[in-house]
């Protein structure tokens, strides 16, 4: 028996990479999961946006472990579709115990170079989104009174600050902020809520041209192996260049078990030693 038997789970940004990846490990622990993906290119990204297709190969995914999966294409910048995906899902699948807030992007530039857009875009999907997800899911969450588990993914970026990353760093400041204000709100209710701080994780969002060029501006056409060299010097503690997004779907599930039924307020890094590194 696994360790969320008879629970099910919402993952946002479940297309592909690290989503993909929590609605796997959360059903293979025995959790039904509802998936929400944008399954489009947000404009002021560079790397390729997820597709239904994906979304659907997630769901493929989920029910090779004999799990139900309700599918749902879904902006997280509009709180009425996640009200509508969130009513479907608990309808479809019966409950709901377990909300990971994981839909996010990337992009980069000096902060005095950032355009409004840019700005923008990234609050409202790496912030508002978050706090949007809670908001359409909290109240089932309160009303069904058995508690529940909030995991919020938000970075390295959530308790320290990068070069060229503000509107993201500070977005996912935004989100370290939500998960501990939300533990001191929600605790009566035996609801729990915790954040997540992965250093670099191996997706599409990281292993692209675009990121190669920002780790190594001296070169005129980086490569994915120039990147992972100067990341291997660059980023953590521990010898890795990066982390799968597995280990941060393992502490996914474990802040879902029971096993952290005590636990709420965390800030929780899965960083390869990232944040200690001098």
């Amino acid at each position: 028996m696994g360790q969320l038997e008879g629970k099910v789970a919402l993952v946002t940004g479940a297309a592909r990479g690290q989503g993909r990846s929590h609605a796997i490990r959360l059903a293979e622990e025995g959790a039904d999961v509802i998936i929400v993906d944008l399954c489009a290119k947000p404009a002021t990204t560079k790397y390729r946006g997820a597709t239904e297709d994906e979304l659907r190969e997630t769901a493929r995914h989920i029910e090779k472990f004999g799990q139900r999966a309700h599918v749902a294409v879904a902006d997280v910048r509009s709180l009425s579709q996640l009200e509508d995906v969130v009513t479907e899902g608990v309808a479809k699948l019966g409950r709901l115990d377990t909300v990971v807030a994981n839909a996010g992007i990337f992009s980069s530039a000096p902060l005095h170079e950032l355009t409004e857009e840019q700005w923008d875009e990234m609050v409202d999907i790496n912030l508002s989104g978050v706090w949007k997800t809670m908001r359409a899911t909290v109240p089932v969450l309160i009303e069904q009174g058995e508690g529940g588990s909030i995991v919020l993914i938000s970075s390295t970026g959530g308790l320290q600050g990068f070069p060229n990353f503000a509107h993201y760093v500070a977005a996912k400041h935004g989100v370290t902020g939500l998960a501990r204000t939300a533990a001191n709100e929600l605790g009566a209710h035996r609801i729990r809520c915790n954040s997540i701080h992965p250093t670099s994780v191996l997706t599409d969002m990281i292993d692209n041209e675009d990121m190669y060029r920002l780790f190594r501006p001296d070169l005129e056409k980086p490569t994915h192996e120039d990147f992972r060299e100067a990341c291997e010097t660059a980023m953590n503690v521990l010898p890795t260049p990066w982390i799968e997004p597995v280990d941060v779907s393992n502490a996914v599930v474990w802040l879902a078990s029971n096993a952290a039924r005590y636990v709420t307020g965390i800030a929780m890094p899965v960083d390869a030693g990232a944040l200690n590194k001098v």
